[in-house]
């Protein structure tokens, strides 16, 4: 497994737009589309990684505890899927039914939007305010793969309720630990590290 570590974007930075099909009604989702929600979380996932599998309960989770609440949720695979087939939209699709995600699995095929948000690994989060500035990017909770913390989802689910409470989010994060995003040859980002 390749374990790299979130960009750990600035704090601040505005929401950047996207227009992406969602993998499993064929719409557009984009920015705008969350215009009403006092908080937007966009997290970058892929149905291969091993730690994006080992949290699938906890996102399938978050996405039901938070169904009624004022917050936007966006799922966003980017993968070079030539090289990695396991990640094609009708699979993220298959992903999206097998685990009742309450949110949309949008495919990236351009890999513009991963690159807009310096998303490097899945997962990755990124969380903004009701003025869609940054407010918490990095780990869904110090669990992974290899060690015996239960998912819990703990770091971001505080930082959601932060936001939904009109409350300071902790400046306190951690960077997200999973798979390096699988660009295209020629698409590396200057921020991705080989």
């Amino acid at each position: 497994m390749a374990r790299t570590e979130s960009t750990m974007l600035e704090l601040g930075t505005a929401a950047p737009n996207f227009s992406l099909p969602d993998t499993v009604t064929g719409n557009t989702i984009s920015l705008d589309d969350f215009s009403d929600r006092k908080a937007l979380l966009v997290m970058f996932i892929s149905r291969h990684c091993p730690f994006v599998k080992h949290v699938l309960k906890g996102l399938s989770a978050l996405g039901k505890d938070y169904e009624s609440a004022n917050i936007g949720i966006v799922a966003v695979s980017s993968n070079d899927i030539d090289n990695y087939p396991d990640d094609a939209p009708e699979l993220l699709k298959q992903m999206a039914i097998e685990n009742d995600f309450r949110f949309p699995v949008c495919f990236d095929e351009t890999q513009q939007t991963a690159t807009a948000y310096t998303a490097a690994c899945t997962p990755d989060f990124f969380l903004f305010d009701a003025d869609r500035k940054l407010v918490y990017r990095g780990q869904l909770d110090a669990s992974r793969p290899d060690t015996d913390i239960p998912v819990t989802g703990k770091d971001l689910r505080a930082a959601i309720d932060a936001v939904l409470a009109d409350t300071p989010v902790s400046p306190t994060q951690y960077p997200s630990i999973g798979c390096n995003i699988k660009w295209k040859a020629g698409n590396e980002p200057p921020y991705f590290a080989h």
